[in-house]
């Protein structure tokens, strides 16, 4: 072994080693120049442009994979090329070259997106934009809180709504909008706190928006298309609010399992016919309008019967009289049975009863005769209250009885200004429809906004139409009765 060393310093040792590495570059370039001289025998020049150290250093990474260095967010998320590399994996074996080719090609595969404003945006909000609330509940809110209060909810809705749209469309206008929606713009503005709190309100508030529209399909089917199909009937009066809820409760879960497998197989199929429905719900307006027009030309008999000044409802009995005559005889009818102990005319009956008459009115009077001015102020009421007829003569009587097993007209809740707001803006909402469709429009910054505002303005002018056309010919109590499902179906 040896035994003797040589101690060198570390500077010493890197300040040899670097004149080493001089010496060879130089010695180099000098071949270099000396093989690829000019004519002249002037050696090339070294110029930061020609044959530069950081351009030789660059050529030699061209064609290399720098997969460290790639940003794969810019195409797909992580999560998404994961699994797409996963789909993908194949065990031939192919070059790298090769390889870098097939993956840039399938990240520059775009779909051209071809939907337009009308299309994209405009028909999408107003198939969401008109509901249940246009059919089964704008006349009960007329006739619970006048013309003027009515035409004040709308407004205010409708405002909130514009307003909003006029918040998303600066957003929208602000810089690209790439597929992802409103949850994408709100992120993008305001942080992803902002976004994810948004987009859990969206979510929660589309999930009970179905609820409503199911509960509105299951009323119309049970009440008008199919009353036969109610598995629950109501046997007494005053039972059918709870016969309705069972009915809803089962049916309901039916649709709701319906809609889940809609889903999970895929909601395009759905789409396809978006068409097909928005065209229903624009014609069952159209025969609304149709229906008015036909009224106020010809107004229909459509008799409402009241005992002094409170409604009855006329499921329990067939003749909205005390007494009729058969066989020239003066017999009672089922209506005095209801209120009186039994069918002779020297019965003990309900107080309310001996002393009001029992006649009838016109539930559609018509345009002319001047029913829009009694329509003008409001009838709030507690829940459980007779409908009563303003400017009707009754005289009070001692409510011995109970009147909850006679044929009255009840209301179904307490209603107040701030109830029958909530109630009503439903109706208003689904403006995201079209911002939601980002990633399929041509120009998402100018459909975006065109679109949403145009459909808020033409659904806004179709609700304050409908607050015109269907008061000027009814009476109050044909609107508050039945929750409006009775006037829809006599225009209809």
């Amino acid at each position: 072994m040896p035994t003797n060393f040589t101690v060198v310093p570390v500077e010493a040792q890197g300040g040899e080693r670097d004149s080493a590495e001089r010496d060879a570059w130089r010695q180099e370039e000098e071949e270099d120049n000396r093989d690829r001289g000019s004519g002249d025998g002037i050696s090339r020049e070294s110029s930061p442009f020609i044959n530069s150290a950081e351009m030789d250093r660059g050529n030699m990474y061209e064609g290399k994979n720098m997969a460290l260095f790639e940003e794969e967010m810019d195409s797909n998320p992580m999560v998404s090329s994961l699994l797409n590399k996963l789909a993908n994996y194949t065990n031939v074996t192919q070059g790298v070259v090769e390889h870098e080719a097939d993956e840039d090609s399938k990240r520059k595969e775009v779909k051209v997106p071809r939907m337009g404003t009308f299309i994209g945006v405009y028909l999408p909000c107003l198939q969401n934009i008109l509901g249940v609330i246009l059919f089964l509940r704008l006349t009960w809110i007329v006739g619970t809180a006048g013309v003027l209060e009515s035409f004040i909810i709308v407004f205010m809705c409708c405002a909130c709504t514009m307003l909003t749209a006029i918040s998303m469309s600066a957003i929208a206008t602000n810089g690209v909008v790439p597929a992802g929606g409103s949850y994408y713009m709100i992120s993008r503005s305001l942080g992803p706190e902002f976004g994810g709190a948004v987009g859990l309100c969206f979510y929660l508030g589309t999930t009970f928006a179905g609820a409503m529209y199911i509960l509105g399909t299951i009323e119309i089917l049970l009440t008008y298309i199919s009353p036969s199909a109610a598995i629950f009937k109501a046997e007494e009066v005053g039972e059918e609010t709870e016969a309705m809820l069972n009915n809803m409760r089962v049916y309901g879960t039916c649709i709701i399992i319906l809609m889940a497998i809609v889903v999970f197989v895929g909601v395009k199929y759905v789409n396809k016919l978006a068409l097909v429905f928005l065209a229903c719900v624009i014609l069952s307006i159209i025969a609304i309008y149709a229906g008015v027009i036909k009224t106020a030309i010809d107004p229909p008999d459509f008799p409402i019967c009241l005992l002094g000044n409170r409604t009855l409802s006329k499921r329990s009995f067939d003749v909205c009289a005390k007494f009729t005559e058969r066989n020239n005889e003066t017999k009672t009818t089922n209506l005095w049975l209801l209120f009186c102990n039994s069918s002779l005319p020297t019965a003990m009956c309900d107080d309310y009863f001996s002393l009001n008459n029992v006649t009838e009115i016109q539930g559609i009077p018509g345009i002319l005769s001047g029913v829009l001015i009694d329509n003008l102020w409001s009838t709030y009421s507690e829940k459980g209250s007779i409908v009563e007829k303003k400017n009707q003569p009754s005289v009070s009587g001692s409510e011995d009885i109970k009147i909850a097993g006679r044929p009255y007209v009840f209301t179904d809740i307490m209603t107040y200004f701030t109830v029958l707001v909530g109630i009503y803006f439903p109706s208003v909402t689904g403006i995201m429809a079209g911002s939601n469709r980002s990633g399929d429009l041509k120009d998402a910054q100018k459909s975006i906004p065109t679109g949403t505002i145009l459909a808020i303005s033409t659904t806004s002018f179709i609700y304050m139409e409908f607050l015109e056309v269907l008061t000027e010919g009814l009476d109050r109590v044909l609107l508050v009765r039945g929750s409006g499902r009775e006037v829809i179906t006599i225009y209809s």
